[in-house]
């Protein structure tokens, strides 16, 4: 019974709405989990993780050769943002007590040379022990030379593309492949020049530091971690959604009626046909994504985030905006195609653009 409903839970729509909202409460509540609520929550993963390991596929799966490292990053993720969190939050709590900050208390100080270089050699020398034990034990996840008549099935990325090839399920390859990972690039790049608060350089904080903090997290945790764990233990055979307990039937089918907005405006909701001519085909999705941007945009100036806008000015706060909106509509689009199989809000295949 357990197994069943975690199977259950472990639908894209269910675990990525609990993934959410433990985010923000995590946020909120980061006094309880960065104490000994942190360390019970570790606790509670081990546990799972060795009940889950009695699962005969859950086995299979989290132990070959190509899955062992990811599991290790997921713990050592979970474990850093951990420290770092509970790091920030003693910080502020000293500077509300008005003592100094923890790294301007150290007195312990040491030298880069020889201190630290003898530490990072050490620690060179244990990793590489490290890797060749773990290499003689662990055999290499080798396969047969690449037959292009026998395909694997699924046929899956190197883990850390595997966030964009589950992108790929959900917007055309031009936005997946390019417009995505491009907006991701340029933001990283604009945000030094964005984000000019000079407060929480050189030591840990959260509270001076709340909203940038907040988006960083949410950004890598839920969009970039969770689509590591999608691709790799939920995704199987003909790219089919499949519990963690669930063995992967190659055989398993699943109806996809997969529709445009236009054709449930025009065709379900009016009865009538598609127009012909493309713009008045999608005119209501034009209309929708349009109306997103701007009335995004205004909320944000005006109301959500008026502060910043102040404080940034109007360039740097709307290109701000634009790209956390887009990040927010990425995120809505997935729900969409998990809950009411929408393919595309705006899809103009005259000209390959398609949202």
């Amino acid at each position: 019974m357990i197994k069943i409903i975690i199977n259950w839970l472990a639908l894209p729509y269910m675990y990525v709405s609990i993934a959410i909202v433990l985010f923000f409460l995590t946020i909120r509540s980061r006094k309880l989990w960065t104490g000994k609520a942190g360390g019970l929550l570790l606790l509670g993963s081990i546990l799972f993780l060795a009940y889950s390991l009695t699962d005969e596929h859950f086995r299979g799966l989290v132990t070959r050769p190509d899955n062992v490292p990811i599991v290790m990053l997921l713990f050592a993720v979970g474990f850093f943002v951990w420290f770092a969190l509970k790091q920030a939050h003693e910080n502020d709590e000293r500077v509300m007590q008005g003592k100094p900050l923890d790294e301007v208390a150290w007195k312990d100080k040491v030298f880069v040379w020889p201190n630290l270089v003898y530490t990072e050699l050490i620690c060179m020398v244990v990793a590489t022990i490290v890797l060749v034990v773990w290499s003689i034990y662990i055999p290499a996840p080798l396969e047969q030379p690449a037959n292009p008549s026998s395909s694997p099935n699924p046929s899956k990325a190197p883990w850390y593309f595997l966030g964009l090839q589950e992108m790929l399920v959900y917007f055309d390859p031009w936005i997946a492949g390019v417009l995505l990972p491009g907006f991701i690039i340029l933001g990283l790049m604009a945000t030094p020049y964005i984000d000019k608060n000079p407060k929480g350089n050189g030591y840990y904080t959260f509270k001076e530091r709340k909203f940038a903090i907040t988006i960083y997290l949410f950004g890598f945790s839920i969009m970039w971690v969770l689509l590591i764990i999608n691709g790799t233990f939920l995704r199987g055979p003909n790219w089919n959604f499949f519990g963690p307990y669930e063995p992967w039937d190659i055989h398993k089918l699943v109806p996809l009626n997969n529709v445009n907005l236009s054709e449930f405006i025009y065709v379900k909701f009016l009865g009538t046909g598609l127009p012909k001519h493309w713009f008045f085909r999608e005119i209501f999705g034009i209309a929708l994504v349009v109306g997103y941007f701007a009335v995004g945009h205004w909320y944000l100036a005006k109301k959500l985030l008026k502060r910043f806008h102040d404080l940034m000015g109007p360039v740097r706060f709307h290109l701000m905006a634009f790209l956390l909106l887009v990040m927010v509509a990425t995120i809505a689009k997935m729900y969409l195609r998990w809950t009411m199989n929408l393919k595309y809000i705006i899809g103009i295949s005259e000209f390959f653009f398609n949202i």
